[in-house]
């Protein structure tokens, strides 16, 4: 069995919507949307802080470094990270507002603001946002890739991403992006499939205009 197939239902519903949609998930091709579902939602908002307006490959780089300052760690504990030297942080890649935004979020692991993995399972997604953007330098998009890549929520459109609004405008063929308020009422439509929805947005093509024309 295809390991991707349970998102084809998805895409037939995004196919289905109209012709510019339809264009795109064929060219694209199957969702290949592969989400981290064994990670804890602390590590993943670690993660999601690392990987915040950087390529993959440059965050794959900084959290290699990261979990090198911890020998024999998976990755490193709550306790280890509040502890780092902030220095020894920096080294790795992070800015200076990243490492305090790193350790707020070791903090909440520890106070139970950001819970476990367990109990993040059975609280819905807004309930999830509003609690964790009350640690500083946690926003809504940081939490949304929680939802999408840790927690596999299969209904999150991240509306503040400049790749999804991007996205939606060359689909479309705007003359601007929308903006997040404006994209979230359109993403209506695309309920309860706006995880898979991102993903196509997120490769649609955009050298030279909209290819799909």
């Amino acid at each position: 069995m295809n390991l991707f197939s349970h998102y084809d239902r998805s895409a037939t519903f995004l196919a289905n919507l109209d012709d510019d949609w339809a264009r795109l998930i064929r060219l694209v091709g199957p969702c290949l949307h592969d989400p981290k579902a064994a990670r804890e939602p602390y590590e993943a908002l670690v993660r999601a802080i690392a990987y915040q307006q950087l390529t993959a490959k440059a965050g794959d780089a900084i959290i290699g470094r990261l979990k090198a300052l911890f020998e024999d760690r998976e990755f490193p504990r709550p306790e280890e990270l509040i502890a780092a030297d902030f220095d020894r942080m920096r080294a790795c890649g992070f800015s200076a507002s990243k490492v305090a935004t790193i350790k707020a979020i070791a903090e909440g692991a520890l106070t139970g603001i950001v819970p476990s993995h367990e109990l993040a399972v059975m609280i819905d997604d807004e309930t999830l946002i509003e609690r964790m953007i009350s640690i500083k330098g946690v926003g809504r998009w940081t939490v949304e890739m929680l939802l999408m890549y840790s927690l596999e929520r299969t209904d999150v459109l991240p509306a503040d991403d400049f790749g999804v609004r991007e996205g939606y405008r060359t689909l479309k063929s705007l003359p601007e992006q929308p903006q997040p308020k404006e994209l979230r009422k359109l993403s209506e439509a695309w309920s309860p499939h706006r995880t898979v929805a991102a993903w196509y947005l997120w490769r649609m093509p955009r050298e030279r205009g909209n290819v799909l024309k």
